[in-house]
């Protein structure tokens, strides 16, 4: 019976967070019979209306007031164009123009002037809660605020609530120390919150013109607070600052606007912007002023969001790209917007891992492989820029080619695979095979080296390089020399280091471990790090399993051991091999060899084409999102992004699109 209790519990009060809320907002404290009925019969209501999608209508949708933002469960078909010219709107100027004529200015403060980087504003309770060391912090907080307006509507006959208030219900109900709790929210509001880059502008270019401007807040922060949160963020010389918590009124209920009037007087002309259709629109407009929207950049961008992923990082990630990409100051290009959208978080999280990767193993060198490294080893160096001064991390030349040439002695299977049936049936002459693996000399042999190499002929031009192995390996040992040379200077002094890549099967740095340990004899340890590994949808699921099993081999966002979804989903056939390359994208050339002796300055020349330039973009866009990131100093603990996080966007992406962006060279991707 307990079971069943439970089960029923679950569905019809833990399903949907708005339920749980509101129900445990009637429900808790009641101990007389007639009152818990009410408030069961509430509950089958609240699961009536959400069935039926009524919660807007009924006007149930959110919770309390600081419940402004999204509930970020469900994502839309993604735009064909840039998103964010979905929410690009006049420039700062020509709003300053348009705010001039009144008399005094007036802007709401969070969701407005200030931003958050959470997707929803209660979202910071999680940190909240963290802070103090307390489970089940952020549910006990908005239950807490909901108990201090009920209070306040009881003994004073408004909601108007404030912090002290709030804390003091978790003191008694929680046992929360008040004067601690109060300090820790104070301290994660003013430390994480941001200045919107769009109203920024446009409120420096009204102070150049002496406009008279006031901020007024429904908040249950302080007016010095709250003044001193947006001094820190560049809003300074307000004349004015009123929060609902002093006034005891508020927007929501027109009381604001009226102490404003008389404040400056009722001759005054006043205008108000700010992102609440009702509060801050059709209320302010009510008390005769004029009133200006400004879209919530996290309702803009909710339906594009990634939601499948954890609450803590989700938010954090859909907070900061919303913040970004619909604060209506700047259109970006598409190629931007894949690489913060898509490759910042991806890049972040990778990066991360590799360094509890590095630290944990104790590993002295981290080489960021050619050329998905480029990217990595960028951001990397950022975040973690003492290992860069130390001269821990490398880029360094290596590719799928180089080592199948010149691992070929060892792993002749593999350069096999990669060299000939890989190709097969897809056109390829024998000449063409035969000089991409450098052997053009060799088609002496070869009685018709304009064939196409089928099935039905691989085996024979195989049995054939077999014939003359010795004449196959003599190709590539001036390369070998030239590689000894490079990775003595690149790994001098180091006894084990990791090989970074994007993946598959991990065989560049199998490959490069064992040149480097039993043909060079350089006597360093290597480990493989890759962002995801081969699946079922591959020819060699399993190539790599033993090595993921040892260690050898580690794998950060899916494998046949971890996030079996994404490692069942991702499908190389479908263009998902390709999606996530491109994340890493580089204007660097690919590496085909140590062959020639310039083939360093060669490697690390930009190339001038379009595709590089696009790369380049891409490249932009993940190093602005890390750059924001970094800038709000989140918790560590807050913004660790685990595999799973990392990926949920580009699979979201791969989803919605199943193509790269228009234009994009997928030969020159591949290569």
């Amino acid at each position: 019976m307990t079971e069943l209790r439970m089960r029923v519990y679950g569905a019809l009060v833990n399903r949907v967070p708005e339920i749980r809320e509101k129900y445990h907002n009637v429900r808790d404290g009641q101990t007389d019979s007639r009152e818990r009925l009410r408030a069961w019969a509430y509950l089958l209501f609240l699961n009536a209306v959400w069935a039926l999608g009524l919660a807007g209508v009924f006007g149930l949708a959110g919770g309390s007031r600081s419940r402004k933002g999204p509930d970020c469960r469900t994502a839309a078909r993604l735009p064909d164009g840039p998103e964010s010219a979905l929410s690009l709107r006049e420039s700062p100027q020509e709003l300053a123009d348009r705010l001039e004529p009144f008399d005094v200015v007036s802007f709401d403060v969070f969701d407005t002037l200030l931003l958050r980087p959470v997707c929803r504003p209660e979202d910071l309770f999680y940190l909240v809660g963290e802070r103090l060391g307390y489970p089940d912090f952020k549910n006990l907080r908005m239950r807490a605020e909901e108990a201090a307006r009920k209070e306040c509507e009881r003994l004073e006959g408004h909601r108007e609530t404030d912090l002290f208030r709030i804390y003091g219900w978790l003191e008694r109900e929680a046992g929360i120390c008040a004067k601690e709790g109060m300090r820790a929210e104070e301290r994660a509001e003013e430390e994480l919150c941001f200045a919107n880059p769009y109203l920024l502008e446009t409120f420096r270019i009204l102070k150049e013109r002496g406009k008279r401007i006031i901020a007024l807040s429904d908040m249950y922060l302080s007016e010095k607070q709250i003044r001193r949160m947006l001094e820190k963020c560049g809003f300074t010389g307000l004349e004015g600052c009123l929060v609902s918590c002093g006034q005891r009124c508020s927007k929501s209920d027109g009381g604001l606007y009226e102490a404003a009037k008389r404040l400056f007087g009722p001759d005054r002309s006043f205008v108000h912007i700010g992102d609440n259709p009702v509060s801050d629109g059709e209320n302010a407009k009510r008390a005769g002023w004029s009133s200006v929207r400004y879209q919530n950049v996290n309702e803009s961008g909710k339906a594009y969001r990634a939601v499948e992923m954890s609450p803590v990082a989700g938010s954090i990630y859909r907070g900061l790209v919303n913040a970004r990409l619909h604060n209506g100051l700047t259109c970006y290009d598409k190629d931007y917007e894949y690489g913060f959208v898509y490759g910042g978080i991806f890049a972040l999280g990778y990066c991360q891992f590799i360094h509890a990767c590095a630290k944990a193993r104790g590993t002295e060198k981290i080489l960021f492989l050619s050329r998905d490294g480029d990217i990595l080893k960028q951001v990397y160096d950022r975040l973690y820029p003492q290992e860069a001064k130390a001269g821990r991390t490398r880029y360094a030349l290596w590719s799928r080619l180089a080592a199948a040439k010149l691992s070929a002695g060892f792993y002749r299977q593999d350069y096999f695979r990669r060299f000939l049936f890989h190709k097969v049936n897809q056109g390829y002459t024998l000449r063409e095979i035969f000089s991409t693996m450098e052997l053009e000399d060799l088609l002496d042999g070869i009685e018709d080296p304009r064939a196409q190499l089928t099935d039905k002929n691989v085996g024979v031009v195989k049995d054939y390089l077999c014939g003359r192995w010795e004449e196959v390996l003599a190709h590539y040992e001036k390369q070998n020399e030239e590689a000894k040379a490079y990775y003595e200077e690149a790994l001098s002094g180091c006894r084990t280091a990791a090989a970074v890549d994007i993946g598959w099967a991990g065989s560049g740095a199998l490959a490069l471990d064992y040149l480097v340990n039993r043909v060079w004899k350089l006597g360093c340890d290597i480990t493989g790090i890759v962002a995801g590994t081969n699946t079922p949808h591959n020819a060699e699921p399993d190539m790599s399993e033993a090595q993921l099993a040892s260690g050898k081999l580690i794998s950060y966002a899916f494998s046949s051991a971890h996030n079996r979804d994404l490692w069942e989903r991702h499908d190389p056939a479908k263009g998902d091999n390709v999606v996530m390359e491109r994340l890493l994208s580089s204007p660097l050339p690919g590496f085909r060899g140590f062959a020639g002796e310039d083939y360093e300055a060669k490697a690390l020349a930009p190339r001038a084409d379009e595709e590089a330039r696009r790369a380049a973009r891409i490249q932009a866009g993940v190093l602005d999102y890390c750059s924001l990131y970094q800038s709000l100093r989140i918790p560590e603990y807050a913004g660790a992004i685990s595999g799973r996080d990392a990926a949920a966007p580009a699979f979201l992406w791969m989803a919605g699109k199943k193509k790269l962006p228009e234009g994009t060279d997928i030969q020159c991707v591949l290569t």
